[in-house]
């Protein structure tokens, strides 16, 4: 383990107590959570099929997945994220899966799945581009791949990266739908991009960045 992922962990470690007090983290105002269980349903295969939430966090967007009826396991790097995202479905009384595990080549085996979700994460990766590739190789042939991601308008004004190094990232500060668009387009049968930064219930209240789902399938 390097010294910044080391970094890393210890970072959404501290603020995984915290994190569900996000409107869209914790999902505890019932139009944000409805709001997001509409997308997932628009986004999702209708039928229940087996979905790898890469990234999970505290569960929330695997617990809405899980409530659809599709059988879930999530994946993040940091063990109290997983912990917590534990205690979430323990206290809904929902099944899922949750493993600590590097987004870069989830420990989830030779097993693939009808669908891999993945929200806010890609920014994050040392190679987003590699990552995708990976993410692919995990979904079963016809498969779906769901990524929320946006570019961020308050990326870069701080100039304070949330951990040290971190500013170097490929995609800090996010990616604008036609560039992952370009980036998804080779490893997919098809995609379509839906635009989410006028939908004020997902996020709380209004944004003003660039924010959107993308849907491939392979």
């Amino acid at each position: 383990m390097t010294d910044q992922t080391a970094s890393i962990i210890a970072y959404w470690d501290a603020v995984a107590s915290v994190f569900d007090d996000e409107p869209d983290h914790g999902l505890r105002v019932d139009h944000t959570r409805a709001a997001w269980a509409r997308l997932l349903r628009s986004c999702m295969p209708t039928d229940p099929v087996d979905v790898l939430d890469i990234g999970c966090g505290t569960g929330s967007m695997s617990a809405l997945l899980a409530e659809a009826g599709h059988r879930v396991t999530g994946v993040d790097l940091a063990p109290r994220m997983v912990e917590q995202a534990c205690a979430k479905f323990s206290g809904a009384g929902l099944e899922g899966r949750f493993l600590v595990g590097d987004a870069m080549m989830p420990p989830t085996g030779e097993q693939r799945f009808g669908a891999v979700l993945s929200r806010h994460l890609l920014w994050t990766l040392p190679d987003p581009e590699a990552a995708l590739r990976e993410w692919v190789s995990r979904l079963s042939p016809g498969g779906r791949l769901v990524l929320v991601e946006g570019r961020w308008r308050e990326a870069g004004q701080s100039g304070v990266p949330y951990v040290t190094g971190t500013e170097s990232l490929p995609w800090n500060g996010g990616i604008t739908a036609s560039e992952l668009a370009a980036a998804v387009r080779t490893l997919v049968s098809g995609l379509r991009v839906e635009p989410l930064s006028d939908s004020p219930d997902l996020w709380g209240g209004p944004v003003t960045d660039e924010r959107y789902v993308l849907v491939a399938d392979v």
